[in-house]
């Protein structure tokens, strides 16, 4: 069969082809995004949901000239397949391959770098005020974003801003309901009722926001897609079309659960099916042993709360939410609001466990500083995905928390070395802590299966010595400690130190291996610049020590996608890069 998609690298090829054909066009690229991502891995269901969106954009808009903005950029595969990436679509998230996410280095049909969400119509927006300071006013400037992704505060200031502009702009909300876990909130239910009131979708908050609104449309319907943006290309000014879409279209099994498929991992390209995984026993993910150890925590104390921006299954506080769903809240993308919520909830002695992910807490920075640290608000924060993540890459490392929070007075910072550090200190904040503290652990599994047991109560700032040495002494903080000890087994004159504390150091312990050793490395899985080793650097000098340091950590470099062993082998972290350095 003589497919059309193999005749296309850029859109100025299928712009050749007439309306009628773009309907297999949209087959053939759906299949082509399962196959690839059924052997390869990636996200899955927000593209299979825009494709025929993906097709008509590019098809009827004069792309990269005028400008495409993918809100967070899980749907962009299509896009990126159609814009010169087909023949290499098989090294996305791998080392030295394509991005997972839209990237501006990467293709010029890539307007700007995304992968948080919420940040289309901001970036959109400057994008078209721009082309009119420069006089060009025909280009076009579109941005896709989602019904979870709008709800954040930072598309509603920018819808604020862009209601009483007269850039021309166009944004186009892909509303299936769902991010990663289905969408919450009283604007999900008002645009629920948008669907069917067609009262409702006349006079709507968007119109009362000055945007020309058109929609509720069938985002899979092409004809009707192509007819629709014809008509808004003729169109000056703020606009806005509101489409319908299922998450996963096309394949039955990613239609059915939403959740499972947004990132499946490898299944069947033909039936749908998640292949088999190991049934072997394995240690638990750091996210179970959160959810799990929460939960029975929360049988057992009924102050406790727990707080998630969207990522109820990711963080599996969903444990929590299906016995107690009335002390489980799921905010949205709303990392700002989480934040200043707990902070609420706890000065009325409830208990918030504030879980968010390290990359997105980044985005809550001010309200961390504002209304908890400097408040003395004993806000209990768990930071997953800590580290190197892996193939979601740069825009998703959990590299920078030891580094922006060690720096705030008034916060506690702790990493687990491993399952029952994690379990301890869950334990040990609800008894209660007159400060905050950030607890941050990694993404995938740890090493014990036997973790579940009786809970011990953590010192607050001690480290703990996991092997005496002569002259080096090794100290590390959180999970790298494993890497640590695999690189030991060989040698037992080097002195091993799990520090757990980054905020506030053991000074009694620090005094003790400076005293002892003549050589001090540190090692972290953040940056190197202000982190873990920095603050012993900083202790160091404070108390007139001359002894070497050598810290060891991730490179003042972006790190990008690849596996997490080829990442930290990449910045040195690894086990074999440890053993050489210190032989």
């Amino acid at each position: 069969m003589n497919r059309l998609l193999d005749h296309i690298e850029f859109p100025s090829d299928f712009r050749k082809l007439s309306e009628d054909q773009l309907s297999q066009l949209a087959k053939e690229l759906r299949e082509f995004i399962i196959d690839m991502v059924a052997t390869k891995e990636g996200h899955l269901g927000a593209s299979l949901g825009v494709v025929e969106l993906t097709i008509a954009l590019h098809y009827l808009f004069d792309t990269p000239n005028d400008l495409l903005v993918w809100d967070v950029g899980h749907q962009a595969y299509g896009h990126k397949i159609l814009t010169g990436r087909k023949n290499n679509f098989h090294t996305n998230r791998r080392l030295n391959g394509i991005s997972g996410f839209p990237k501006r280095s990467e293709s010029d049909y890539d307007a700007f770098g995304v992968g948080h969400s919420s940040t289309s119509i901001s970036a959109v927006l400057g994008m078209a005020i721009a082309s009119s300071l420069q006089g060009k006013k025909e280009k076009h400037h579109i941005a896709v974003i989602g019904d979870a992704s709008i709800a954040s505060g930072m598309a509603f200031e920018a819808l604020n801003h862009a209601g009483v502009s007269d850039a021309n702009l166009l944004i186009i909300l892909n509303d299936n309901a769902i991010g990663i876990d289905p969408s919450v909130g009283a604007l999900k239910e008002y645009l629920t009722k948008v669907k069917t009131d067609k009262s409702l979708a006349k006079n709507n908050i968007i119109r009362a926001l000055n945007f020309d609104y058109s929609g509720p449309i069938d985002g899979h319907d092409l004809p009707s897609l192509v007819k629709e943006l014809k008509r808004l290309q003729k169109k000056k000014g703020p606009k806005f079309l509101h489409i319908i879409t299922t998450k996963g279209k096309g394949l039955s099994q990613a239609e059915k659960d939403q959740v499972k498929y947004h990132a499946p991992g490898k299944f069947d390209a033909k039936t749908g099916e998640l292949l088999p995984k190991n049934n072997d026993v394995q240690p638990p993910k750091y996210q179970d042993v959160f959810g799990e150890t929460i939960l029975e925590l929360a049988k057992q104390n009924e102050k406790i709360v727990g707080i998630t921006p969207a990522m109820l299954t990711g963080s599996s506080l969903k444990l929590m939410f299906n016995e107690f769903p009335e002390r489980t809240f799921d905010v949205g993308i709303a990392e700002q609001h989480a934040v200043t919520l707990a902070a609420g909830m706890a000065t009325q002695g409830l208990i918030p466990f504030c879980n968010i992910y390290s990359t997105f807490l980044q985005r809550a920075y001010d309200q961390v500083i504002h209304d908890v640290a400097l408040q003395k608000i004993p806000v209990i924060f768990c930071l997953d995905r800590a580290g190197l993540v892996g193939e979601d890459g740069a825009t998703h490392h959990g590299i920078f928390d030891l580094a922006y929070l060690r720096a705030i007075p008034n916060m506690i910072v702790f990493a687990p070395r491993n399952e029952m550090e994690l379990r301890n200190m869950l334990y040990t904040a609800q008894l209660g802590l007159e400060l905050p503290i950030a607890i941050r652990y990694p993404r995938g599994r740890g090493m014990t299966i036997d973790w579940k047991q009786p809970f011990e109560k953590i010192d607050i700032g001690k480290g703990v010595c996991l092997q005496e040495g002569k002259d080096i002494a090794i100290l590390s903080v959180g999970t790298i400690a494993r890497n640590v000890t695999e690189a030991l087994k060989s040698s037992s004159e080097i002195a091993h130190y799990d520090m757990r504390f980054a905020k506030p150091l053991d000074k009694d312990l620090l005094h003790e291996v400076f005293s002892k050793y003549q050589k001090i490395i540190t090692i972290e899985d953040g940056v190197k610049a202000g982190g873990f080793g920095s603050s012993v650097v900083e202790f160091a000098s404070k108390h007139q020590y001359k002894k070497e340091v050598t810290i060891l950590g991730v490179k003042d470099t972006f790190t990008e996608h690849g596996t997490i062993e080829e990442l930290q082998q990449l910045n040195e972290i690894d086990s074999e890069s440890i053993r050489k350095f210190i032989q």
